[in-house]
């Protein structure tokens, strides 16, 4: 069956030997469960056209469409900073890559659908929640502008799935710039596959650099694409922090070459802000934790650099070897001042600055102390930020232990806005429009993203699912409608609150 717009298969076709073709399973009772309009349009397709039985096969994996053909891509990582030498789509499948309506190479691919070569014995299966978690977690971040891997549709497979208990299970389908991984290029290095190590790394710059394609020195365009991905990832990197996102498993095979967030498995939202906060059910150390995530960048990237010295110089070529291995380290040591100034960039933003002032990082750092200490909602708190802009500070105070412990803070920030207004212009309604623009009211809390997941599971509810959907897709929104959606869950709650990686 076709579907209307024309697959294209560059990574089938340039990377022979890095993936393995093979069909989804067939599933027995499928039915569309989500479909995203808006995503669907821009990839030109007729979403009227995906309703019923022809979505529901078609993104249950059924009925492989037209000029697709589906491969399980191989790829390493390092997990929990542990190597893996192969990891690869154990329930995934790249169906193929279309060019949407922005001219934009965009990968298709399903997960849940089925074993695979790379299963390492699972099942290859997914459940609802966790899939119809990737809808609700990848529209919030797409709306909040931060680059991210899409949900096109959610497509239940009428089986169960067999964890702690039996679950309803489902077919993701999802948009990515691309899936190529910090841990593709590891998977090659490792092995010593240097003719296809040398053709992905070909491949990744057509995607994603072209600029370097015309590029004859060998460590030019390696360096080059690590450059880029480590400037990519220091943005992502900082916007994530900005809005108090906790990715939970930052491995290898996690981090995207194109700087897009991908698996949202035990992920969540900060509530009170805390460094040391960590949801993840399987990170028992902390390693992921929130305050964490830009130095466990830096290491990833550091797992790129290695992977890639191989195609820059000769192992037996001492001198070339350590002349390589100093130009990766310039661009891993430059790492933290590129996530530094894309940081400081973002604060300056939700602080309502549009110049800038050496002392504008220990404004935003004391102000970020002072929540830690008041055990202040993160959202909340900088949300607040325009009605204090505004002249009414009351509903700041009332998210802090201590209404008092801010009046220093508050002082400094006012003299800052003050100088900011006499170098940029403004004023003080006009910054609150701005820092309204700039935090968000709305993000998934945590309690109503499980309230939501539960209904849909246990009840086969999708009300409360379609409701925080539409609010998640309005961040900046702050209205009577909108308002439970913009509330923490309670102390207790939070404390307690775990996430899974929903394999």
């Amino acid at each position: 069956m076709p579907w209307p717009f024309a697959f294209d298969n560059s990574y089938a076709r340039d990377l022979p030997g890095a993936y393995v073709a093979w069909p989804p399973a067939r599933v027995p009772a499928p039915r569309l469960v989500f479909l995203n309009h808006e995503l669907a349009r821009e990839l030109q397709l007729d979403p009227d056209a995906l309703q019923g039985d022809t979505g529901a096969e078609l993104f249950a994996g059924n009925r492989v469409p037209d000029g697709a053909e589906p491969i399980a891509q191989a790829y390493a990582g390092h997990q929990f900073g542990g190597f893996s030498p192969q990891l690869g789509d154990g329930r995934a499948l790249l169906l193929g890559e279309v060019i949407d309506r922005q001219g934009r190479r965009r990968d298709i691919a399903f997960k849940g659908s089925g074993r695979t070569p790379f299963s390492r014995g699972g099942d290859g299966k997914a459940a609802l929640a966790p899939m119809l978690r990737e809808v609700l977690l990848g529209e919030a971040m797409q709306a909040l502008g931060i680059p991210t891997t899409r949900a096109l549709a959610v497509a239940a497979t009428g089986e169960p799935v067999r964890r702690e208990r039996p679950l309803p299970g489902a077919v993701l389908t999802r948009v990515a710039a691309s899936h190529l991984r910090v841990g593709t290029f590891q998977y090659f290095a490792v092995r010593g596959e240097l003719a296809t190590l040398r053709r992905l790394l070909d491949h990744a710059i057509a995607r994603h650099d072209p600029a370097l394609a015309g590029v004859t020195d060998a460590g030019v365009r390696a360096f080059g694409l690590l450059r880029a991905v480590a400037e990519r990832q220091a943005a992502l990197l900082a916007q994530w922090m900005n809005v108090g996102f906790i990715h939970g498993v930052m491995n290898t095979d996690n981090m995207t070459i194109s700087g897009e967030t991908i698996d949202y498995g035990p992920c969540a939202f900060m509530e009170a802000y805390d460094p040391a906060a960590v949801f993840s059910s399987i990170d028992e150390g902390g390693r992921y934790a929130y305050g964490n995530q830009p130095a466990i960048a830096r290491w990833n990237l550091a797992r790129l650099a290695e992977a890639l010295l191989p195609l820059v110089a000769d192992g037996d070529d001492e001198a070339a070897v350590r002349a390589a291995v100093e130009r990766a380290t310039e661009v891993i040591d430059a790492f933290p001042a590129l996530y530094r100034e894309a940081w400081l960039r973002g604060q300056r933003n939700k602080l309502g600055l549009r110049s800038d002032d050496a002392a504008d990082a220990a404004l935003a750092e004391d102000w970020l102390a002072l929540l830690q200490r008041q055990g202040a909602d993160f959202t909340l708190a900088w949300r607040r930020l325009a009605e204090a802009a505004a002249g009414d500070e009351a509903p700041l105070r009332a998210l802090l232990a201590d209404p008092q412990a801010a009046d220093a803070w508050l002082a400094r920030w006012r003299a800052r806005c003050a100088a900011d207004d006499a170098t940029a212009g403004g004023g003080a309604q006009e910054r609150a429009e701005r820092l309204r623009r700039a935090n968000p009211f709305v993000i998934p809390r945590n309690h109503l993203v499980e309230r939501a997941l539960a209904a849909a599971q246990d009840d086969d509810d999708l009300a409360p699912f379609e409701q925080l959907l539409a609010a998640l897709r309005r961040p900046f929104d702050e209205t009577p409608t909108l308002a439970r959606y913009g509330q923490p869950a309670p102390a207790a709650v939070t404390a307690c609150y775990r996430t899974f990686c929903g394999t």
